[in-house]
């Protein structure tokens, strides 16, 4: 490990406490070599006890079409994804999760990339309660429809009855003043 990299985990310890979203980093060859336990309690016990050394891509799938870091050192700044759809690998029981996803690439003096942070924010439950809402909301749109469609029949039955009740007194009235004659 580099030495810009061992300075940047032990600058990143001293405000980890700090952090709630689970975070990794990893090195020059997409290789983790640090995670707190966040990142850690994302995986089931026999996967987690092998994160260090691995390759990123071999332990979470990120849908975002190419590789993140990859894409960080290209573009040599941070960058903000959100909600990117994401499974842990070697998980049976692995659902998809949705993730804010940040990026931040580690570079030496020289300004080569030397690795990246990885910042996981797990929105997974809030997307599933965004989904149910807009749905929630779709129903209850149909249902105001169907009422407003309800009210303009039964306004449109009541003018008629009434069309109808005034035709028929006008021609109850002209059969009393034919009778009164």
């Amino acid at each position: 490990m580099s030495d810009v990299l061992s300075s940047f985990i032990a600058d990143l310890k001293q405000v980890a406490p700090a952090l709630i979203d689970s975070y990794f980093i990893v090195d020059a060859e997409r290789k983790i070599i640090e995670f707190n336990r966040a990142f850690y309690a994302m995986f089931p016990r026999q996967v987690a006890r092998g994160l260090k050394n691995k390759v990123y891509s071999g332990v979470i799938e990120l849908n975002i079409g190419t590789c993140i870091v990859e894409q960080r050192w290209t573009e040599n700044r941070h960058v903000r994804l959100d909600e990117i759809s994401g499974t842990i690998i070697g998980d049976a029981e692995a659902q998809q999760m949705k993730f804010i996803l940040s990026a931040l690439p580690i570079t030496d003096g020289a300004q080569q990339h030397v690795g990246a942070l990885v910042i996981l924010r797990n929105v997974t439950d809030e997307a599933e309660v965004q989904v149910k809402y807009q749905e929630m909301l779709e129903t209850e749109a149909q249902e105001r429809e169907r009422l407003a469609t309800q009210i303009r029949t039964r306004t449109k039955e009541l003018l008629e009855t009434n069309h109808l009740l005034l035709r028929t007194q006008k021609e109850l009235l002209s059969y009393k003043k034919g009778l009164m004659l």
